[in-house]
């Protein structure tokens, strides 16, 4: 565990096409925390949290200013490799999206395509992953059997397996619960105060208590701005912006 700044934000702008949706955003993402992005819907978080691995780089439209470093490095520079970039920086999205294949070949299609293709480095691996996403215990003995199969939070942290598998160093998690129950919900959120141990992890949620429970950090952001950040529990107790306050105690949003 550290305290240093895994992700820095500076001047963080996005268009599309003539629509600007992120607005001179800046931020410090601590390393091996769990940092909330909470807001109205279409505020921009998950547009914001995008712009982390280049995921809005192929809409048609987009363009972004601004410097996302991540280890010191802007993602954004001409020299880098958008594909390692994505393996570095793994994503989670609103609904799970098993490939059709296999329990198995779900996790081990990352490390086949990226590092090895060894049948027993390929179990190892899967087994590793799918026990860190704590989903082994369920499936050991049907890793053969159809991804699609799982109900929806087996499928979600079975995507997490999938993200795991590759090694990542930041994994974003986009709306992760919603599709999901309140047990399911639970075990995610469970999960992620353990994967914090070895990520860093940003969720954007529409839940303010998930963000309560789960987060070190949180940002409320309005209309593609941030407009407060702080520790989470500072920020709910006490938030300094008069916005901040208005959708926390549910005036606004």
């Amino acid at each position: 565990m550290t305290d240093e700044n895994k992700i820095v934000i500076r001047d963080l702008n996005l268009w599309y096409g003539d629509k600007r949706a992120l607005i001179d955003n800046n931020m410090d993402i601590r390393e091996n925390k769990v940092t909330a992005i909470i807001g109205p819907s279409g505020c921009g978080k998950s547009t914001f949290i995008r712009c982390l691995n280049r995921m809005n780089d192929p809409v048609e439209g987009v363009r972004v200013t601004g410097e996302v470093r991540i280890d010191s490095k802007n993602i954004y520079d001409k020299d880098v490799d958008v594909v390692a970039l994505r393996k570095k920086v793994g994503m989670l999205f609103q609904k799970p999206n098993p490939f059709p294949m296999s329990i198995y070949d779900n996790v081990a299609y990352g490390p086949r395509i990226h590092c090895t293709r060894d049948k027993k480095k390929l179990r190892e691996i899967v087994e590793e992953s799918l026990r860190n996403a704590t989903l082994w215990e369920e499936v050991s003995d049907r890793l053969d059997k159809s991804a699609l199969d799982l109900s929806g939070g087996q499928q979600q942290r079975l995507c997490i397996a999938r993200t795991l598998a590759v090694k990542p160093e930041i994994i974003l998690f986009d709306e992760p619960c919603s599709a999901l129950d309140p047990i399911s919900t639970g075990k995610i959120e469970d999960l992620i105060h353990e994967l914090k141990r070895e990520y860093t992890i940003v969720i954007v949620t529409h839940n303010m208590q998930q963000a309560a429970r789960v987060s070190d950090y949180t940002a409320y952001f309005l209309l593609g701005k941030m407009i407060e950040f702080g520790k989470t529990k500072e920020l709910f107790e006490n938030p300094k912006e008069k916005e901040t306050e208005d959708y926390i105690t549910g005036r606004f949003g």
